[in-house]
């Protein structure tokens, strides 16, 4: 467990980056810019990071683990059969979740906007989906490797959650017509040999 002060620096940071994309774009943004406005030195940013990639990847990496944290208990609350349709179903619930609870940072990983941050958010997507689907190769037969499935799903609902939000379509209704699209997907033999 990391310190107390370690957290509150790396917390302020974080936030401070988050801010600072209100204004310019990630490529614009400077350490000793992030610092001053941070209020914090450059040799304790050093500290804790490499350079602001390493920042980017490590509130990359809280999501994910908040999103595993989401995951665990949805699974439990409605999938104790760990049944693969409604385990899929689970982990898009978990990326809309996080998504939409952060959209103060997700709203700034479009390409047009911010090519890193948009490159960087989908192969953490691509990554955890990846290998949420090699463990379940475990249980089932996939007709395809588990990278190319990553691929297609995240492809696919980025896609498709793009479009709704351009045809200005309710959240709620995009979350149930992605998880009826995922779960007819999921639910016919394209993906699973059966």
């Amino acid at each position: 467990m990391e310190d107390k002060r370690i957290r509150k620096t790396k917390k302020n940071l974080k936030s401070t980056l988050i801010l600072m994309l209100n204004e310019m774009s990630f490529e614009s943004i400077s350490i000793t810019e992030l610092c001053k406005r941070a209020d914090i030195s450059r040799i304790t940013f050093y500290t804790h990071y490499s350079d602001k990639y390493a920042l980017i990847d490590d509130i990359f990496l809280d999501m994910i683990h908040t999103g595993t944290e989401i995951h665990h208990h949805l699974q439990t609350e409605n999938n104790p059969q760990h049944l693969l349709v409604q385990s899929y179903c689970n982990v898009l619930h978990c990326i809309m979740e996080l998504y939409y609870s952060n959209y103060d940072f997700f709203r700034h990983t479009k390409p047009e906007k911010n090519p890193y941050l948009a490159f960087s958010f989908y192969n953490h997507v691509l990554k955890t989906i990846e290998n949420y689907t090699t463990k379940k190769t475990q249980n089932f037969r996939l007709k395809y490797s588990a990278k190319k499935i990553a691929g297609f799903l995240c492809y696919g609902m980025v896609g498709f959650i793009n479009e709704s939000h351009s045809e200005n379509v309710p959240l709620e209704q995009i979350k149930k017509e992605a998880t009826s699209l995922l779960t007819g997907l999921l639910a016919s033999d394209i993906l699973v040999e059966t």
